[in-house]
């Protein structure tokens, strides 16, 4: 604490005691008796004050000599931490220009490392150069020494390896062009939808009759020009709809309905039907009739579905393969309905397991799908044997039920024995005279056109046409044939026959060569 205000406080409190004596003495001076007491007590407590004054001020400057040192040494240990602080940072800031000082002197040795390296590789260049030089200089003489040994120029020489590896090159070629179309098959979409094209040119004429044109049959031309509507307003919203063409022409009493999917033709027949019947046709209503239809259509196909697997006596058959399998009774392959062929695939199936002692049940279930990645609601490109293989896994059928799928054209490995059924129930369904568009002189016509085509190549001693015409055996000799030769001859024919003869699917050309030892033990 100050030393002014200690005084004043002692002064202060000296002050209020004179007072107190002095108003004491003034109320007292009337008793002289009392008078010089009262000066003796104030005198007193005057001398008392004073030296409680002095007490006070002696603690209150050990007081604040005591607060004074606290702080002095508060701040000297402030500046000793800072001073601390300094010479650490001090220190590293030491470290860093001596780190940095080392990695300057490292890159500086680099530089001169990379100079010398540099350096010494353009020499090594240098001497490569003139290491080349010699070489060619040495190949020249080497080839002009060789020319006189020989008595053959270098391109005499070069014509005749050509003519000695040209057979072996061949075969190499006709090896790597079949694997390199293989893979395409699989991974190129533009090769894949080159085939697609060359299959549907080999079927359009009969594809497009048959299989992509409806007629709606009309009482009376009058019809047509309602159908058509104002300015042609009716037909188009029929088109657009529907997705499919509407063609009037001059057809008497008939209108044509053309397109690809089989289902939006349905809907186009009925809706037209419905539309004709009830004689109110315009846009909106055009568009209500559509989609109304598409509901009854939808549910027709379920029930399509649900009863022919009643019939078969299929059960715990997944909603939506149920669905694939009512719509395959608007679908139809090489003129046959997929679904009354399925149906009779499965049936024979089933005779064929309970004659052979299998699961009845599975087989009959494997009949029934094997087609059905004929009708899936896109179009991958896929075969539809291994897209409905795909579709089986997707919806947890049998193991076996999915390979026979998958494996009924070959398109993969037969791993249970419901697999050779399937595939032989559907050749039978499809190969049977007037189970499909081909006449049975046609049939026997091609079956025989393609043995005709593999026998008519060198080495081949027998051919048969097998599986309904889904595969050429053809047998050569061995003597005359070898094994390179044999792929390279599997290879031509299956060339041969996509670019001249129109067939249904595929065929797949199996050659077989055989050596055979004989001797007769007398």
């Amino acid at each position: 604490m100050d030393e002014n205000l200690i005084i004043t406080i002692v002064a202060t409190v000296a002050g209020l005691l004179v007072g107190v004596a002095i108003t004491y003495f003034m109320v007292n001076k009337t008793n002289k008796g009392k008078e010089e007491a009262a000066q003796k007590q104030a005198q007193a407590i005057l001398t008392e004050a004073e030296a409680k004054a002095e007490v006070v001020k002696n603690q209150k400057m050990m007081e604040a000599k005591e607060k004074f040192y606290q702080l002095k040494s508060e701040h000297e240990k402030s500046i000793t931490e800072k001073e601390k602080q300094i010479a650490v940072a001090e220190n590293r800031i030491k470290q860093k220009e001596k780190e940095a000082s080392q990695k300057s002197e490292q890159l500086s040795r680099k530089q001169t490392e990379a100079d010398a390296i540099q350096q010494s590789l353009k020499t090594q260049l240098e001497q490569v150069e003139k290491r080349k030089e010699e070489l060619n200089k040495a190949h020249e003489k080497q080839v002009q020494q060789l020319e006189k040994i020989a008595g053959l120029s270098q391109t005499d020489a070069k014509a005749q390896l050509v003519e000695a590896l040209k057979a072996e090159a061949k075969t190499a070629a006709m090896s790597h062009i079949k694997d390199t179309m293989d893979e395409a098959k699989l991974t190129a979409n533009k090769e894949a939808k080159r085939i697609v094209i060359q299959t549907i040119q080999r079927v359009a004429t009969e594809h497009a009759i048959e299989n992509a044109v409806t007629v709606f049959n009309i009482d009376s031309d009058e019809v047509k020009g309602r159908i058509i509507g104002r300015e042609g307003r009716n037909i188009r919203a029929l088109e657009a709809a529907t997705g499919i063409e509407f063609i009037v022409d001059d057809t008497p009493e008939a209108i044509i309905l053309s397109g690809f999917d089989p289902v939006r033709r349905e809907i186009a027949r009925l809706a037209l039907h419905q539309l004709v019947s009830d004689g109110r046709i315009h846009p909106a209503r055009i568009e209500e009739v559509v989609a109304k239809v598409k509901r009854q259509l939808d549910e027709e196909i379920i029930e399509v579905g649900k009863r022919t697997t009643i019939d078969l006596g299929i059960h715990g058959l997944a909603p939506e393969l149920i669905r694939m399998v009512g719509r395959m009774k608007y679908r139809s392959s090489y003129g046959q309905n997929l679904l009354q062929h399925s149906r009779e695939v499965a049936n024979l199936c089933a005779i064929m397991a309970t004659e052979l002692g299998m699961n009845v049940k599975l087989a009959k279930r494997a009949g029934l799908l094997h087609d059905i990645g004929k009708v899936p609601d896109d179009e991958p490109e896929l075969p539809h044997a291994i897209l409905g293989m795909k579709l089986a896994e997707k919806f947890k059928e049998h193991p076996e039920v999915v390979n026979a799928i998958g494996a009924h054209h070959d398109e993969i490995e037969m791993t249970s024995l419901i697999s050779p059924i399937v595939q032989v129930c559907d050749a039978i369904s499809g190969a049977r005279p007037g189970a499909r568009r081909e006449m049975a002189e046609q049939y026997m016509k091609r079956l025989k056109d393609l043995e005709t085509l593999a026998t008519s190549y060198h080495g081949v001693e027998k051919s048969f046409a097998i599986q309904a015409g889904r595969e050429l055996r053809v047998i050569v000799q061995s003597e005359k044939v070898s094994d390179k030769q044999a792929e390279t001859l599997s290879f031509d024919i299956a060339q041969k026959i996509q670019t001249e003869m129109t067939y249904p699917g595929q065929v797949r050309v199996t050659v077989i060569r055989e050596t055979r030892s004989v001797n007769i033990a007398k």
